[in-house]
């Protein structure tokens, strides 16, 4: 069994991707601020399927104390195999009257977050010969959208960081990858009128807007040996959006 973690997985796309690698038979290990009811219920279902998913409660942006939470991590699963990095902010603004706190706000949790907690994980990976990593962008990293300068700007710097980590940890037998959704479904996208949720479905090749469930799967299949020799890109999943 693999212990991997998932971060952000208390709802949404995270929760999706926790239920997709524990019916697969992996160890999740959530990590968020706090549990929610959703959660709650996703680890009992797990856990009557013989699977687990395990919530372990930690506040991503205290960088400080990233490197101590993994270390307890270590302790308590011994092997860390996999890391889906999912957890963020999807704060909107303009820019120009954007506040900088909440500027500073998004690029600390989308940023340096991400990147600060998979340089503690990955020695575990050295340490075990092999891992997976999965970092989690979003279209508007290569298309824009208005209002969301700052977001895209933190899920544009997960692609250059998906693609130079990929060339340092390939000889280790690691791979990096990350995918990158169109607009779902979620929360993050609750704000938007339905009526805008449709024109942005219309424009895509299928017609329809992608489901938390094929982002997971396609994280899934990232983290699983079939996508062995699949690292340093970019999976997007859009429904034709962007083609």
């Amino acid at each position: 069994m693999r212990n991997i973690i998932v971060t952000g997985g208390s709802r949404g796309l995270g929760l999706a991707i926790a239920r997709s690698l524990a019916s697969g038979g992996d160890r999740v290990i959530v990590v968020a601020r706090r549990q929610t009811e959703a959660l709650a219920a996703a680890e009992r279902e797990a856990a009557g399927a013989g699977n687990a998913i395990c919530f372990r409660p930690f506040d991503l942006a205290d960088i400080a104390r990233i490197g101590g939470f993994v270390a307890g991590l270590r302790d308590e699963f011994r092997t860390l195999q996999g890391l889906v990095n999912n957890a963020a902010l999807g704060t909107p603004g303009v820019l120009a009257t954007m506040q900088d706190t909440r500027i500073e706000q998004l690029v600390k949790l989308n940023v340096l977050s991400p990147i600060t907690l998979t340089k503690y994980v990955v020695r575990s990976m050295m340490v075990g010969g092999g891992g997976r990593i999965v970092n989690v962008s979003s279209v508007v990293s290569f298309t824009g959208y208005s209002g969301l300068s700052v977001y895209s700007a933190t899920k544009s710097s997960l692609a250059g960081f998906t693609r130079s980590l990929a060339r340092e940890l390939g000889p280790l037998g690691i791979t990096v990858n990350s995918v990158a959704p169109g607009f779902l479904e979620t929360e993050m996208t609750g704000g938007m009128a339905d009526a805008h949720l449709a024109k942005i479905a219309k424009r895509s090749a299928l017609g329809r807007l992608p489901e938390v469930g094929d982002v997971a799967d396609a994280v899934a299949y990232l983290l699983s040996d079939k996508a062995r020799h699949i690292t340093g890109t970019t999976l997007t999943i859009d429904a034709g959006n962007t083609a």
